[in-house]
């Protein structure tokens, strides 16, 4: 519905300007862009269930699989490591944060979470290019190669962008688990297992921190939607050929069926996360399916 409202001929856009009537007419009856749309999305959803997300209407002039085939493993690529990175460093940070609470490491890295949750992913995209691609030259300001093309090339592309898409879910998952720690080794058997003389180390990674990740874990789930999210704005500023970009591309250009297609699949991804995310409290806790 929004797509039919945002102003613009995808007709237009596939004949330009200098088109006639009668082909503007002929595109628009074979596309079926004449009938309600409600019909237009009855036909379109019940093709996708088949699997054909249909042929672009705006400026690809190609079927909607193809692109989102080549598309969508850039963008899985690129918030899988940024999942990953964000995941083992906030945790590691929550952690230590816990322990050496009060100290002056937890109140930087305190601060430091506060801001990473409010700072905006193009403006840190715009101040890396800057900074590490125009006046130190670092680092690559766009693009995206393939890690089986040239490894080399491809992680000096993915550091900026991994690091943008980063920065919230650190900090979301450092304060998470900072708070989570500090509520589970406060616990009677922390203290017990404590006074048998363990390590430390043994306390916490073996004890402490599998019960403290049940909130983390939750937290990580919610974070899915946000790296995915944040995907559009990271691949439009650092031009990486992504699903974030053809999404914004599609809108611009009224391309119903590339749109549609995108979010469908964004969707279904997401949820399937979600999926993983509830089945994984089972790992961490069996008592959880008794």
């Amino acid at each position: 519905m929004l797509m039919q409202m945002v102003p613009g001929d995808p007709v237009l856009t596939m004949l330009g300007l200098n088109a006639t009537p009668s082909q503007i007419e002929a595109l628009t009856k074979e596309l079926e862009l004449d009938k309600p749309v409600i019909v237009q999305y009855g036909h379109w959803l019940n093709n996708a269930l088949h699997g054909d997300f249909g042929f672009s209407v705006g400026m690809y002039h190609e079927k909607v699989t193809g692109l989102i085939a080549r598309r969508l493993p850039i963008t899985l690529y690129l918030a899988g490591l940024s999942l990953i990175f964000a995941t083992i460093v906030g945790i590691l940070i929550g952690i230590y944060c816990a322990i050496k609470r009060g100290s002056f490491f937890d109140q930087v890295f305190t601060i430091l979470a506060n801001l990473g949750t409010a700072v905006p992913i193009f403006w840190l995209g715009i101040l890396g290019i800057y900074l590490f691609g125009l006046k130190f030259g670092w680092l690559p300001i766009q693009g995206f190669t393939s890690p089986m093309t040239n490894l080399s090339l491809s992680l000096r592309q993915s550091i900026m962008p991994v690091f943008c898409l980063s920065v919230g879910t650190i900090a979301m998952m450092t304060r998470q688990t900072r708070s989570s720690m500090l509520e589970v080794i406060r616990q009677d058997y922390i203290r017990t297992a404590r006074s048998k003389g363990l390590l430390e180390r043994t306390t916490v990674m073996r004890h402490a921190l599998k019960n403290a990740l049940f909130p983390v874990v939750t937290l990580l789930g919610l974070a899915i939607p946000i790296e995915v999210g944040g995907s559009i704005l990271v691949e439009t500023v650092f031009n990486i050929p992504g699903m974030g970009r053809l999404l914004v591309t599609a809108a611009i250009a009224k391309d119903y069926t590339v749109a549609q297609a995108g979010v469908l699949v964004v969707g279904i991804i997401v949820s399937l996360a979600n999926l993983l995310v509830d089945l994984s409290y089972g790992w961490l806790d069996p008592r959880v399916y008794k």
